[in-house]
Order: C-alpha cells, then structure tokens, then sequence
C-alpha cells in the first residue's frame, strides 16, 4: 500500500512539473524563444518520440511514476541539446510556424487539436495498461500520421521535414514496442 501511495505522489509531483513547464513555455516569451532556439537542433526531433517506449512499458507495469516522469522527459526533450551552428532553411520555418500557430488567436479549433494530444497520450497508455498490443501500435501509427499530416497540412513543404524524424521514430517505436510486449507476455505466462 505505501508503494502504491509513493507511486501516485511522485506522479503527481513530475504532472505538476509538467503543467509548470508548459505553463512557463507558453507564458514567458524569453523562455519560449530559448527552448525553440534549442529545438532546432533536430536531435531532439529524433529522440522524442523514442519516449514513447517507456511510457508504454510503465503502462503495460501500470507504473504512474514512470508515465508521468517520461511525459515531463518528452516534453522538456525539446531543450537538451545545444542551439546547433546550421539550422536548414525548412527546419528554420517549420518551426517558426509552430511557435506562430502557438502563440496565434485560440480559437475552438485549436482547442480541440491541441486536445488531441492528451487524448492520445490516454488511448495509448490505456492500451498497455490493458494489455492491448494491437490497440497500442494503431495509436502509435494514429500519434505519427497524425504529426505528419498536420505539419504539412500547415505548414506547407517545410512541414515535410517532420516526415523523416516521424517515419523512423515510428518504425523504431513499433518494432521495440512489439518486441518488449511479446517478451512482456512470455515472462507473464512462464511465471504461472
């Protein structure tokens, strides 16, 4: 019982640093300028969607301290490298259309886009916690065509340079997810 209540204690704690970063990110501009200069590094492009990994294991282990500790990892992943030296031309306008987009007129369409990620989020981890491997992968699938779709969508041909970082972060995804799954279940059955 008090693993349990650490568990969601710590959740709650690195939720709440969640919702202060994103509420820091969008409220002070400095800020907000800092990190998209750290996000051009396309390294960060690469690595945020390996998160997904971890967050669908400690779901499959219905683990709520290492789901929200990945979360508040993927979100600040945006920071950790260095400003690089070269930023491409369509890297450079992609995301300057994303800080645009954020920081344009709210309306209910952006309301309900931006809704899509933590529904998301839910549906995927609500997939493991159930042990639903297909359920798991069509979300992961949904997340990336999703990110592609709308990029281009938006953003037009600099949106086009999400499509390789999305593309192999969702074959790496896939193919580690459906691999640990299976192993998952193997240990599950042989230890009855």
């Amino acid at each position: 019982m008090k693993l349990i209540n650490q568990d969601k204690i710590i959740a709650l704690l690195f939720l709440a640093l969640t919702i202060l970063f994103l509420f820091v990110l969008m409220t002070n501009q400095t800020f907000f300028d800092w990190v998209f200069d750290r996000h051009h590094n396309q390294l960060s492009w690469y690595i945020r969607p390996i998160f997904l990994i971890p967050f669908c294991f400690f779901a499959y282990k219905r683990n709520w301290t290492g789901i929200s500790i990945t979360v508040f990892c993927l979100f600040t992943s945006m920071f950790w490298f260095n400003k690089p030296e070269f930023v491409s031309d369509n890297v450079k306008t992609f995301l300057q259309f994303e800080k645009d987009w954020l920081y344009s007129q709210w309306d209910y369409k952006k309301i309900i886009l931006i809704i899509t990620v933590p529904v998301s989020f839910f549906a995927l981890g609500l997939a493991f916690w159930k042990r639903s491997l297909l359920m798991g992968l069509g979300v992961v699938v949904l997340m990336a065509t999703g990110k592609i779709v709308w990029s281009i969508q938006n953003a037009g041909e600099s949106g086009k340079s999400i499509i390789i970082p999305a593309i192999l972060g969702l074959l790496i995804c896939s193919g580690l997810i459906y691999y640990g799954f299976i192993k998952l279940e193997k240990k599950k059955t042989t230890k009855r």
